[in-house]
């Protein structure tokens, strides 16, 4: 088996958070998920701290905008894209301030390739994903960003081991060909399983860091991430219906982001059910106890943008303390 670039039995975040206040979300992140916190995401800031904007601000060399309520390809840089590395730049001295002493893994999350050309449009109109061309260069373009984005991070918290999270919830349907054309009329032609690797891999190899591929959108294709070479796929739990699949992929030495908390609900999280559900679905793939809570890691189901904050802060708490229970073999 082999070495994860995490401790036993922890948790972390999806990453966005409810709010505005990126100080409050780093102390809740950073109190909560002591072992292996994250750099939150805010969402709610608006255009720039969405997802797909976001990370965007990564892109060198290929500029976008807002046009008519969307991100495109732009000519050159402007206001949206100011502000979008406004908003990264308070971030990340947030993080530099209060995890300065911080010592251990460290996660940061931005979009993956896929989910990009899904969700950015050519200047000529219709998505990137249209244009095989357009793909390999964004690709190209978001491999370059993210690899000195892995390098800013570390000099601001040099204690850190930096790993990347990949966010891919398009890669589904972009494999299914279901992503559907502005018109809304037909959709985009499939990618193959293959050539989505490759463009997946390209980021992987290319940022320095241990990569984690996320996606809570069902039909994920987890031999596809191990063709990536992710080291990890973070998953929703409930969204796995074949179990085989999984099995193979943990016996082949992925690591298991486990969505196996609900992200939104109305009784207060609890971390022995959380527990639970994991060594039920671990023992169901006949893995050995020992081995669980090295390759596994307990996370919410999805990103809890959308959840009162006193909730995300209390499901955080139950995924860290969960994780200490499967580490209680």
């Amino acid at each position: 088996m082999p070495d994860f670039p995490w401790p036993a039995g922890v948790a972390t975040g999806i990453g966005s958070l409810p709010g505005t206040d990126i100080a409050e979300a780093q102390r809740i992140v950073l109190g909560e998920l002591p072992d292996l916190p994250h750099l939150p995401e805010l969402p709610a800031r608006g255009p720039g701290a969405d997802m797909i904007g976001r990370s965007a601000g990564f892109l060198v060399e290929l500029p976008v905008q807002l046009y008519a309520g969307r991100w495109q390809i732009a000519s050159r840089p402007g206001k949206d894209l100011r502000r979008t590395a406004d908003l990264l730049e308070r971030d990340l001295d947030q993080l530099t301030e209060q995890a300065d002493s911080y010592t251990g893994p460290l996660k940061i999350q931005a979009a993956g390739p896929w989910t990009l050309a899904a969700g950015l449009d050519l200047p000529i109109g219709g998505r990137m994903l249209r244009d095989p061309g357009a793909v390999r260069d964004l690709t190209d373009s978001l491999a370059e960003g993210l690899r000195r984005h892995v390098a800013d991070v570390r000099k601001r918290v040099p204690g850190a081991s930096v790993l990347l999270q990949l966010d891919e919830p398009s890669l589904p349907a972009v494999l299914a060909g279901q992503v559907p054309t502005e018109s809304g009329l037909s959709a985009y032609r499939e990618v193959d399983a293959p050539d989505a690797a490759t463009r997946l891999r390209t980021v992987v190899e290319a940022v320095d860091a241990p990569v984690v591929l996320h996606c809570c959108a069902p039909d994920l294709p987890l031999q596809l991430v191990r063709d990536a070479r992710a080291a990890a796929v973070a998953l929703d739990l409930s969204l796995v219906k074949d179990l085989d699949p999984l099995g193979e992929a943990i016996e082949a030495g992925l690591g298991i982001f486990a969505g196996a908390a609900a992200t939104i609900g109305t009784a207060r999280p609890d971390s022995k059910k959380i527990a639970e559900r994991v060594r039920g679905l671990w023992s169901r793939l006949g893995f050995p106890a020992a081995r669980l809570p090295q390759q596994v890691v307990i996370t919410p189901a999805c990103g809890l943008a959308g959840a009162p904050i006193g909730y995300a802060r209390a499901l955080l708490k139950a995924c860290t303390e969960a994780g200490r229970r499967i580490a209680e073999v």
